[in-house]
């Protein structure tokens, strides 16, 4: 599969943001279904996403109670009068409305919803940037987006036609997923269904990690950022988003844990060796970027790191890895799995 495109080399920042989420989102832009190995396969390098593809909707299909009043995360109160025709302007949006049940009253999606539901909608926005002129020309009568959406004119022009548009924070931890999915379905008129998929969601995240083996030492997990089309190789800290999966799955954040305090870092062969990572995480379209576990392997430090000689690679499909949402068990069971292969023992 040829090197994925990538809008910028950065994470894009907005305010105070934890800006990895957009990041993540914005390497899908080229994104292909995956499917993937774990376990021995991961650390013999050749191990990849296991995350399902396709969503699993709540098996009723909810009936919107509307109007309703929401106070939007920008501190603006949106009222919204129907949702016939949504608009999610992220993929984390998009599978929280599909697997509420109402993917039927969806008209468009982010070039980040690659999910199988979703594959056929018109596409409007390029790269992570919303085009105006393609969500109005579906008229939508309800924009769901993010803070980091925009740009801000785009955003604007949106609102001045007068469509309501409720923006939602990004999800930073786990702690995130039921105020994320409730917050979606309130706005939808549908807070029973939101109760109901986030109790699905939260027993299901609860179900994988008391499945996770207790060893003496827990994993050391380096998360990197990877984009090689453009030679750009990071290291994740306490704020990249990826620490609150990598505890749940019973690992350090090695990179939180060597002291990075920011969200990422450029990755050098001394913060390796500081970070002296057991298992390397990075999201899928990065590590073909740099032609797989091979070439991962021969960044300067990795080769010396634990991980690198043992090729510990963990790989998560990127619109899914950060995403915080209804497929979170499904991400952590990966991470699990590809983790600690059998699931019998500690690290």
């Amino acid at each position: 599969m040829p090197t994925p495109a990538a809008p910028s080399p950065t994470p894009r920042r907005t305010g105070a943001l934890i800006p990895v989420l957009a990041l993540a989102l914005a390497l899908f832009a080229t994104a292909c279904a995956k499917d993937g190995t774990t376990g021995a396969a991961a650390r013999s390098g050749t191990g990849a996403s296991a995350t399902a593809n396709r969503l699993e909707p709540l098996t009723r299909t909810p009936s919107p109670d509307l109007p309703v009043t929401i106070t939007s995360a920008d501190g603006t109160k949106v009222t919204v009068k129907k949702a016939d025709r949504i608009v999610p302007l992220s993929g984390s949006l998009s599978e929280i409305v599909f697997t509420l049940g109402l993917g039927g009253r969806v008209v468009a999606r982010d070039i980040t919803a690659t999910f199988d539901q979703a594959k056929k909608l018109p596409v409007v926005t390029r790269n992570h940037d919303v085009s105006a002129e393609s969500v109005l020309s579906l008229a939508p009568d309800l924009v769901l987006a993010e803070t980091t959406s925009g740009p801000a004119e785009a955003m604007r022009q949106i609102r001045d036609a007068g469509v309501p548009v409720v923006v939602t924070a990004p999800a930073q931890d786990l702690d995130d997923v039921g105020t994320r999915i409730r917050s979606v379905a309130d706005t939808l008129g549908v807070p029973s269904s939101g109760r109901e998929l986030t109790r699905r969601t939260e027993d299901r995240i609860a179900a994988v990690r008391e499945d996770i083996p207790h060893g003496k030492k827990k994993p050391r997990v380096a998360f990197l950022y990877l984009r090689g089309s453009a030679s750009v190789y990071l290291i994740g800290g306490t704020k990249s988003g990826a620490t609150s999966l990598l505890e749940a799955a019973g690992a350090v954040d090695a990179g939180a844990d060597s002291g990075l305090k920011t969200d990422f870092r450029a990755l050098t062969s001394e913060a390796l060796a500081k970070a002296a990572p057991d298992a390397i995480l990075v999201m899928s379209q990065g590590l073909d970027s740099v032609g797989g576990v091979d070439g991962l392997v021969g960044i300067p430090g990795v080769a010396q790191t634990p991980a690198g000689v043992d090729r510990r690679v963990v790989s998560v499909e990127d619109g899914a890895l950060l995403a915080y949402g209804p497929r979170t068990d499904q991400v952590l069971k990966s991470i699990v799995g590809q983790l600690y292969g059998t699931g019998k023992g500690g690290a």
